[in-house]
């Protein structure tokens, strides 16, 4: 009986282990986690303005195996909050789960970003944060890398930006903006963002105390929109304003190149020939050659010559004493003239 008993007792045991794994679905052996456990993500970063802040980071693409992540099931992500005023840099931070951000199908030669905003953040705080990837319900990453930020209330946008045209760039104005006083003064900054013929705008130079700022890095005849942004900082970061309205101007070529020098010239068969040696000047396009008579007060223009030409030859001079000077032309259109050279005298 008791072997027969012990058989008895065994077998229902064994059919229910056998019913068990045919109930999971499993045909091979289970899929080691770390060949669908994604690799941390790394790139985590934070972006801000003046209504809060907005995360971003990409998709991983690779497990911690090597292989192709094919889908993330969903991120998430974590938050801390800590007042300056009671902040300990060396205690551990006390993260918390605070939001899922959906996932989604990765191609393997596909690169996706995930973003995040966060609003409703209180002033005179620091935030941190962290994601994990999850490609299945226990299959959860590593910690990525960790963005902290503080937060205070944001400047208000300057007003009154204005932009000057000159020769030696564009120069932008504007009102400076009220500081904060007391407890929550910010040390305040400019930052001017500028935009090209329509395109989108993006820095340009360091963050300055005070207006003006000059833009030397300007190409005649091209539009350029101005916006400047307000920068408050403090011991432990920055907040930031939204940009001003924008203020555009077309820069124009208003210098005229520098004069021919070492005029001189003679009556050959071919007419009067005038010659000069060539002015510095990098945007010189030609030059103008005038004449006069003794008896005239004012000279007439009697031809042009383009570069690389320094000769003009007046095949219809009259036989009297002449007098003539040469002047430079640029390549604006219509050009800039300089001043005529010292007049030389051809006699008849």
């Amino acid at each position: 009986m008791n072997g027969c008993g012990s058989q008895r007792s065994v077998l229902p045991i064994l059919a229910l282990v056998l019913l068990v794994l045919g109930g999971c679905g499993y045909k091979d052996a289970p899929v080691p986690p770390l060949h669908v456990l994604p690799v941390a993500i790394n790139d985590l970063r934070v972006d801000l303005d003046e209504k809060g802040a907005t995360l971003s980071w990409t998709f991983p693409k690779k497990t911690m195996t090597g292989d192709s992540v094919e889908e993330i099931s969903e991120f998430q992500v974590y938050r801390a909050e800590e007042p300056v005023d009671g902040y300990c840099p060396t205690c551990p931070v006390p993260y918390a789960a605070w939001m899922t951000v959906p996932g989604g199908l990765l191609a393997s030669d596909e690169d996706r970003t995930a973003t995040c905003e966060v609003r409703g953040l209180r002033p005179g705080y620091l935030y941190f944060f962290k994601v994990r990837s999850k490609a299945g319900l226990w299959i959860e990453s590593q910690d990525s890398n960790e963005v902290r930020f503080f937060w205070q209330t944001p400047p208000a946008a300057p007003d009154g930006v204005s932009v000057v045209s000159g020769d030696g760039g564009d120069t932008v104005q504007w009102r400076p903006v009220d500081a904060a006083t007391g407890a929550q003064a910010g040390v305040l900054r400019y930052q001017v963002y500028r935009g090209v013929d329509g395109g989108a705008v993006a820095k340009v130079g360091e963050p300055m105390a005070a207006p003006p700022y000059t833009d030397a890095a300007v190409e005649y005849g091209r539009v350029y929109a101005y916006q400047v942004q307000a920068i408050s900082t403090y011991p432990y970061g920055s907040v930031y304003s939204g940009l001003s309205v924008a203020a555009e101007a077309r820069p124009l070529d208003q210098t005229a190149p520098s004069p021919p020098v070492r005029v001189e010239g003679l009556r050959t068969e071919v007419g009067v020939k005038i010659f000069w040696d060539q002015p510095a000047g990098k945007d010189l396009a030609g030059y103008r050659v005038y004449r006069r008579t003794a008896g005239e007060s004012n000279a007439t223009l009697v031809g042009e010559v383009e570069l690389p030409y320094n000769m003009f030859i007046d095949a219809k001079a009259p036989g009297m004493t002449l007098f003539y000077s040469v002047s430079s032309i640029d390549t604006r259109i219509p050009p800039n003239e300089s001043d005529r050279s010292a007049e030389i005298r051809i006699d008849r």
